[in-house]
Parts: C-alpha cells; sequence; structure tokens
C-alpha cells in the first residue's frame, strides 16, 4: 500500500476517462495508488475501466451520491496518508506529485496543497476552478491568484511563488487523510459546489495550513459535469455559499455580512434576468435563499460545533476587501491589482 491514493470519481465519464486517465497512470504510479470511485454510472465508464486499466483500483458506489457524499463513502474505504482529489477531467505533468509529497511531508502544519491549474483549451491561460491558489473576500465571494470572476490570465510565471491559502481546488487537492476524517471530510448536503471551500475554511479555522505549489502544473477542462449557466449550478453556488458562510463566520461578523448578502444576491438576480435574460438564474437565486433559509436551523449545532473548536480569529487567504467594488467600480481584474 503506497502512503498516497489518488482519487477520481466519476459519473458517465467514459470520454473523461479516455483522454484523461492515461497521463495520471503513467505519471503517478510510482508514488500513489490509483483509484476511480464510479457514482453508479449508467454509461460503460466501468466496463471501459475493467477492461483498459486494470491497475486502476475500482470503488463501485450504489447510487449518484454527488461529488461530496461520492468521496466521503470513497475515501472510507482508502487506507492512505494522503488523498489526491482529482476531477475525471484534468490532464497531469510528469512530475506532478512529487512536489506536493515532498511538501507535505516536511511541513507537518500543512493539511493540504494544491497545484498550479491552468486550461486544457488554453494552455497558458490559468483555469477558473483554482487557478493559481483560493482566497475569500469579505462577503464570501471566492477569487484566486489568476482568476477573478470571469477575467482569466495568462500564465506568465506572475504567480510562481509557492504561498498560503484559504482554500485548494477540489480539481485537484491533496490533503492529509487524518485532517480530511477530523473535520468530517466534505458537506455531503452541498452535493456539489463551494464543498471545497468550505472543508478548508473548517480546517483552517483549527489552526492548519493550505498551500499552493505552482511548480506542479496540472490541466483541468473544467464544466464537465454542469456547465456555466446551468441554473442548477447557479442554485448550487449561491446556496452553498451561504451555508459555507453561516457555519464558518465568526459571530462578529455573521449578521453584517448576512444583511449584506441578501441585497446583492436579489441584485445579482435581477442583473440575470434584466441583462441575461434568464428567467430560470433569477428563480435559482430566490430557490437557493429558500432553502437555505430553511436549513439554517439544521445547520445550528454544526456551526456551534465549529466555532467552539476554532483556535484562530483571523484566517489567511480571507480579505478584508470586496471583489464587487474592486471588479466592478474600480475595474481592478486582477488579484495583483488588489494589494493583498
Amino acid at each position: 500500500m503506497k502512503k498516497v491514493a489518488i482519487v477520481i470519481l466519476n459519473w458517465n465519464g467514459r470520454q473523461m476517462l479516455e483522454r484523461y486517465l492515461p497521463s495520471v497512470t503513467a505519471f503517478s504510479s510510482k508514488c500513489a495508488d490509483i483509484y476511480v470511485a464510479d457514482n453508479a454510472s449508467t454509461d460503460d465508464s466501468v466496463e471501459y475501466l475493467q477492461a483498459c486499466y486494470p491497475q486502476v483500483r475500482l470503488i463501485r458506489l450504489e447510487r449518484n451520491w454527488g461529488f461530496a457524499e461520492g468521496y466521503n463513502k470513497a475515501l472510507a474505504q482508502i487506507d492512505a496518508e494522503y488523498y489526491v482529489l482529482l476531477n475525471s477531467d484534468v490532464e497531469v505533468s510528469e512530475n506532478w506529485l512529487e512536489p506536493m509529497l515532498e511538501f507535505m511531508d516536511e511541513h507537518q502544519d500543512v493539511c493540504a496543497c494544491q497545484p498550479k491549474l491552468l486550461a486544457v483549451k488554453d494552455r497558458l491561460s490559468f483555469e477558473y476552478a483554482g487557478a493559481c491558489g483560493g482566497f475569500l473576500d469579505s462577503y464570501g465571494y471566492p477569487f484566486c491568484r489568476g482568476r477573478v470572476f470571469d477575467t482569466v490570465e495568462k500564465d506568465e510565471g506572475q504567480y510562481d511563488d509557492r504561498i498560503e491559502i484559504l482554500w485548494a481546488t477540489g480539481a485537484c487537492l491533496m490533503i492529509r487523510s487524518k485532517d480530511y476524517h477530523s473535520v468530517n471530510g466534505l458537506d455531503a448536503r452541498f452535493f456539489a459546489h463551494c464543498e471545497e471551500i468550505d472543508l478548508c475554511w473548517r480546517l483552517r479555522l483549527r489552526g492548519r495550513k493550505i498551500y499552493c505549489l505552482p511548480e506542479s502544473i496540472v490541466w483541468h477542462q473544467g464544466g464537465a459535469t454542469l456547465p456555466k449557466g446551468n441554473p442548477r449550478k447557479t442554485y448550487l453556488n449561491f446556496r452553498n455559499n451561504l451555508l459555507m458562510l453561516y457555519k464558518n463566520l465568526s459571530q462578529e461578523e455573521l449578521g453584517r455580512v448576512m444583511c449584506v448578502r441578501y441585497f446583492l444576491d436579489y441584485v445579482a438576480a435581477f442583473q440575470m434576468l434584466i441583462l441575461g435574460h434568464s428567467v430560470a438564474d433569477f428563480k435559482a437565486v430566490y430557490k437557493a435563499r429558500r432553502d437555505f433559509k430553511r436549513l439554517k436551523k439544521d445547520y445550528k449545532s454544526i456551526r456551534e460545533d465549529i466555532q467552539n473548536n476554532r483556535c484562530v480569529d483571523n484566517v489567511v487567504g480571507k480579505f478584508n476587501i470586496s471583489i464587487l467594488w474592486n471588479y466592478y467600480i474600480k475595474g481592478r481584474r486582477r488579484y495583483s491589482q488588489f494589494g493583498i
């Protein structure tokens, strides 16, 4: 049994596996066991793996649990010191894993890390879902080195320094198994979207550190499951972001941030309706806020547990700025322009 387990969650992703699994097996098997956890696919993913990749360990889940609970179910069955949660639409580079493994071995106070994510469609540009390390602004909006809202930068080496971050992307996340299980893993009720930010934030509140290591490089296709503009994606992003804030914000911040977000969320909803002519997205935001209000009571004890176990007041990577103000009013479209 190797100390690293690379775990790819799959649901009807035969084409993704066929395209991207070859690089993972070619460049990872020396120091990692490779698993595919199948979320009850109805295509021929399982048959393809059994025929073409007998060396890949297959975990068959009884139904589609989504990203969050799918990983929880799969990782409960794997004994390894480190997990690497890897999307099925990620191509890895030669020696991508070694820098992360060496860094984690040498820094016991670090619970997780991520590589530099570049885009498959433009291999010299950062990829939306994680880029070169993730952060949050005052009101819970995520942004990255290399990606702020829809502005994605070219990779010109401007973010090639190792840096401590708030959250590492779930597209390629290396995490100590003991840390993952210490906070009960990903929030199953999130299903998908914001779940890795929430996980990282909970670990950061316990004093654990997270890094981006840009010398490790992978390429991510992105949007393979739910493409941008899908109302289901809009719903999950808004609802889960609100749940994440409710769970992790300090008592001093919670009321103020939630009041501002109430206003901003409906501004966003009406903007979608007026500018994008998307009634479905407008309804998705409304439903997200309604369901958040309904779910709050179920999360009260979870929030109390998180707050009781927090050992830091100011989390690295959560900045006292508004990226909405910087982006739309000040015209600052890059992380490097925020002065943080």
